[in-house]
């Protein structure tokens, strides 16, 4: 989503930037790049990426599933935590902004740990079942059209192994999956979407938490 957070204070906000981002000039100049685009508010914030970083990191992930790229600040934070055997497989349909990206992942030295998959992206998650992939990813980040994200969040669950992680981003949706006046489409799909996790026995835990739009995180049981 946008470089910013609608349920932090603005100072309070600033202050996690400046204090514990540990940026870089790369990272920056892609932001900044994409800061200049249409559809900029598609960008995820930077302390979010800086989180997902951490817990590739922590859980030693070696195979990540991305559903929704844009100009992949989302992937670059990601791979540079993978080590140099993993693989992040990244799935967009947009050859326009992912060139955009690809130009960031070369500068970065990581662009053979990243699998970009041009086209729609619940064909390229049947694909991989077909493959027989089933159970062989750590992560699966979906951050894509969100009337699809009851199916992005089927398939990645058959993809990704038993203890590994599930992250959906925009699930708090500025506040509006908590107005229940709110009945439009999308609102709805996440909402209803949030709900089916929360209850789902097929992890062993849920949290959703106020990073970016809401990140609602899901460990496959």
């Amino acid at each position: 989503m946008s470089s910013g957070n609608a349920f932090i204070p603005p100072d309070i906000y600033q202050y996690i930037l400046d204090d514990t981002l540990r940026d870089d000039p790369l990272s920056r100049r892609l932001r900044e790049e994409t800061a200049l685009l249409p559809e900029s508010n598609m960008q995820i914030a930077p302390d979010q990426g800086r989180f997902m970083a951490l817990l590739v990191r922590m859980m030693g992930a070696e195979r990540i599933i991305e559903v929704g790229v844009f100009t992949g600040y989302s992937s670059l934070c990601m791979a540079r935590a993978l080590p140099e055997t993993g693989l992040l497989v990244a799935c967009d349909v947009s050859v326009e902004y992912t060139d955009v990206a690809r130009r960031y992942w070369k500068q970065a030295g990581v662009s053979d740990r990243i699998d970009l998959r041009i086209g729609p992206a619940l064909e390229t998650l049947d694909e991989l079942i077909r493959q027989g992939r089933e159970e062989e990813f750590d992560l699966a980040f979906i951050d894509a059209d969100k009337e699809n994200y009851p199916d992005y969040y089927e398939k990645c669950l058959v993809l990704v192994r038993p203890g590994g992680l599930l992250i959906i981003d925009n699930t708090l949706w500025s506040g509006r999956v908590a107005d229940p006046t709110d009945q439009d489409q999308v609102t709805s799909t996440i909402r209803n979407l949030n709900a089916r996790v929360g209850q789902d026995d097929r992890l062993s835990d849920v949290s959703l938490l106020p990073i970016g739009d809401g990140l609602l995180l899901a460990r496959r049981r």
